[in-house]
């Protein structure tokens, strides 16, 4: 990427490795050769070891054979305890009784912060190498996850890579930093409310970057052109999609979606999220906030409480405080709901064009209720990942376009090539390359 932090755009590299001048390639130094020939004796010993196992299980090679099958059994035993301690996210001291956070106190995300303003302005001052701002643009970091264990089967584990790929082609294509997590940063915060933890502690970490946009892993960008008009917030902290209507006169639990919003980088941001985190540790105190949210949000079905919901609340109960600087916007999708969209993409390609990121070609599709990692979920879960994958081939057909390919269909991962080579291939970057698109803007 370029010197500006990784915001100017993408250079191609054509061709092979460069040459290196002055020795032939084909000799090493003696010291690496030493150590290459090191680690091929080492790989060729786990070869063998490797070998030994497989010959004593499939022609039962007279090396007293039930050892043998004893010490397989041990191996296998072994393999599968260790899965499943990494599924299960427990280690040796993590055996003890749980101990929950006591409802008689007030959770806190860290220590309390009141010249956050003040004291980025100043940082900002002294290191002019890290602007809030690259080629006109506040400097933006996307931020999504997925938690630390493996998916409960490989299907979901492949989904999440396909998450991340989308992603990363969008924040390459329009010059946005990515910060993927795997961590829980509190073990207080566990769930849907892992993301406060963190988006605090990058706005404090970045004070270069001006927004923080989080996205839920099962999250897709579906228009690879469409930009957030930043511009539009200038007086706003946090933008998220949602209806003023079902917020502030049905007072519905689903008037707002935290799948995906941007928070700009200040001291509103930081007391929004000491206000927003009291509802969040996991036990007594959040199964009875879910209580109070049930009780007073419309439609809430009564179960622990989750970030959304306490959100709505605070919005709702202090309005006068927080919302000046709340931006609900509906005029594109920021969050879109996939039932109903996925459906529509050939009409879509018909009818539309990108750029346009609301209905006629939605910005991002979310697949809320579908839970490809997990080993349940709201929805069918082959309907859940057939609808995934048109919606990740919708938007990399997009990103294919300017190298010549598509996917031979929405629900096929195998690509065709639509247009041939040719003798002056500047004429197709000009064509096809999405950061020149008119629509763009």
């Amino acid at each position: 990427m370029g010197s500006e932090g990784g915001f100017s755009a993408q250079k191609r590299v054509f061709g092979g490795l460069p040459a290196v001048r002055g020795r032939p390639s084909s000799i090493l130094p003696r010291g690496r050769q030493i150590h290459k020939t090191f680690n091929n004796i080492k790989i060729t010993i786990l070869c063998g070891f490797v070998t030994i196992l497989v010959l004593r299980g499939t022609i039962g090679l007279n090396l007293v054979s039930s050892g043998a099958e004893a010490e397989n059994r041990h191996l296998i035993e072994e393999t599968n305890r260790i899965l499943a301690e990494i599924r299960s996210g427990k280690e040796q001291d993590d055996l003890v009784e749980e101990e929950f956070f006591s409802p008689n106190k007030t959770f806190t995300l860290g220590e309390k912060i009141s010249s956050w303003d003040e004291d980025r302005s100043l940082w900002l001052e002294k290191n002019p190498e890290f602007p809030r701002l690259v080629n006109g643009k506040p400097r933006i970091l996307l931020v999504t996850g997925s938690p630390p264990n493996p998916c409960d089967n490989a299907i979901g584990d492949h989904y999440l890579l396909k998450s991340v790929k989308n992603k990363m082609d969008y924040c390459r294509i329009h010059g946005i930093e990515i910060f993927y997590n795997m961590a829980h940063l509190d073990k207080e915060m566990a769930g849907y409310w892992a993301k406060l933890p963190l988006i605090r502690r990058l706005l404090l970490s970045h004070p270069e970057v001006e927004w923080i946009w989080w996205m839920d892993s099962d999250a897709l960008f579906t228009d690879m052109v469409f930009e957030i008009p930043v511009s539009k917030y200038k007086d706003h902290n946090l933008v998220i999609h949602g209806y003023p209507d079902l917020l502030f006169e049905q007072k519905s639990w689903i008037a707002l979606n935290t799948g995906s919003f941007l928070f700009r980088n200040c001291q509103w941001s930081l007391d929004l999220l000491d206000a927003w985190a009291p509802m969040g540790p996991k036990g007594p105190v959040r199964e009875e906030a879910g209580k109070l949210l049930t009780a007073n949000l419309k439609g809430r079905p009564d179960f622990e409480a989750d970030d959304q919901s306490a959100l709505i609340y605070l919005l709702v109960t202090e309005q006068d405080k927080w919302i000046n600087k709340v931006f609900v916007e509906n005029s594109y999708y920021l969050h879109g709901f996939w039932e109903g969209l996925v459906d529509r993409y050939e009409e879509m390609l018909e009818k539309y064009h990108p750029g346009l990121g609301d209905e006629r070609w939605p910005f991002v599709t979310h697949f809320v209720g579908c839970k490809p990692c997990g080993s349940y979920g709201d929805y069918p879960v082959e309907r859940c990942l057939k609808s995934m994958e048109r919606a990740f081939n919708f938007a990399d057909n997009q990103v294919l376009n300017l190298y010549g390919f598509r996917h031979r269909g929405l629900v096929s991962p195998n690509i065709k090539r639509i247009r041939n080579e040719t003798v002056n291939p500047l004429a197709y970057v000009d064509q096809f390359d999405i950061r020149h698109s008119p629509t763009r803007d």
